[in-house]
Parts: C-alpha cells; sequence; structure tokens
C-alpha cells in the first residue's frame, strides 16, 4: 500500500480512471453488440440507426486511447459491411 501521500493521491486517481476507463469500454461494447444483435436479426433499419448511434461512441473510445483506432475502425468497416450485405 501506498506510504507517501503523493503515492496514496495517485493510487486514488489510478482508481477512479480505471473505473472510468471500465465505463468507456463497455459502452462501446454495448454499442457494437446492439448493432450486431439488429444484424443477426435481419432488421436492416434498427442496424442502421444502432450504427450510426455506436460510431460516436467507438470513435471516443479509441480518441480517449481506450483501444486502438486502427482497431475501432476495422470494427467499423466490418459492421458497415455486414449492414450493407443486409439490403
Amino acid at each position: 500500500m501506498a506510504n507517501s501521500a503523493q503515492a496514496r493521491k495517485r493510487a486514488r486517481q489510478a482508481e477512479n480512471r480505471r473505473q472510468h476507463n471500465n465505463a468507456q469500454r463497455s459502452a462501446y461494447r454495448t454499442a457494437m453488440k446492439k448493432v450486431t444483435a439488429a444484424i443477426e436479426a435481419g432488421d436492416a433499419e434498427a442496424a442502421k440507426t444502432s450504427y450510426a448511434a455506436a460510431v460516436p461512441v467507438m470513435d471516443r473510445a479509441a480518441g480517449r486511447g481506450l483501444i486502438a483506432k486502427n482497431t475501432i475502425s476495422r470494427y467499423k468497416s466490418r459492421l458497415n459491411t455486414r449492414i450493407r450485405s443486409l439490403a
């Protein structure tokens, strides 16, 4: 455990950041799951609307460094390809 005051503060900050990062990571994963569920249900309109809602969430996660930008770009591309194949 941290002994000095500054080490205790850093431990508090690290825990707060960890919880915040987990919440952000969960948000983009949930958004992706909603799009995938709509695609698997075969509902093109729901897939398009959920994709449109998911893109900013995913971009924010990439911008904050929670996941690599190329990885998010790949996910978006694959989801969009699956949505276009429904039409």
